[in-house]
């Protein structure tokens, strides 16, 4: 099977299986990140399949709701079927394995190019407008209120936090979101992140405003 093929053949498996996933990591989602892998390789000039495929199988099993490795391993099977070759396979599951956030303690540097441009592009949809409203859709999926004041920024049990209805949409905020702009790793993707982390700081001045009633 050609690499094009293979793409094709992912993108429209995961359309009809993720249409309609309900926590923010659906079809559309996958499909933003597939476009702004491709995006941003059009500066960074990687190996084209592998920014593609990885953008695809990139949230297969997210660890948020599924075992810690469950995604590189159904990535493997799955490129496996389609008869791509042991080495291209362990670079997407690496990729898979690296690419989440999973708290401002537990980073880990991405290995290679390919891995660093779908990571902006997963990041870039965790900012701005989509990425706040995605925010609060896991946070509604999970059971998680909007704001409480009462409960406090937690970054330390931020995998568990993340997995569970603890915590709140606002304090995913200041746990994750509004870190991303300074860990992005290509200069097209520093740019665009900018903006985006921008406006999400205007949207927690106009939330709280209207929050304290002021």
């Amino acid at each position: 099977m050609l690499d094009q093929e293979i793409i094709d053949e992912t993108a429209k498996f995961f359309r009809q299986t993720l249409e309609k996933e309900g926590s923010g990591h659906d079809w559309q989602h996958i499909k933003r990140v597939w476009n702004n892998s491709i995006l941003l390789n059009k500066e960074e000039k990687a190996d084209n399949f592998i920014v593609e495929i990885a953008a695809l199988l990139h949230d297969i099993a997210d660890w948020k709701l599924h075992e810690e490795k469950a995604g590189s391993a159904k990535a493997e099977i799955w490129l496996k079927e389609l008869g791509v070759d042991g080495e291209r396979i362990g670079h997407v599951c690496d990729i898979i394995e690296t690419i989440s956030f999973k708290g401002k303690d537990a980073i880990k540097p991405m290995k290679t190019i390919e891995g660093k441009i779908v990571q902006d592009a997963d990041r870039l949809d965790a900012l701005g407008a989509i990425g706040i409203a995605r925010c609060f859709v896991y946070s509604g999926y999970k059971g998680k209120p909007i704001y409480d004041p009462s409960i406090t920024l937690d970054s330390k049990n931020y995998i568990e936090n993340s997995r569970s209805n603890q915590g709140t949409a606002i304090n995913h905020f200041y746990e994750k979101l509004l870190l991303l702009k300074d860990l992005m790793n290509t200069q097209t993707g520093k740019k665009i992140a900018e903006e985006r982390h921008a406006f999400m700081e205007e949207y927690l001045k106009q939330f709280f405003k209207e929050w304290n009633a002021a």
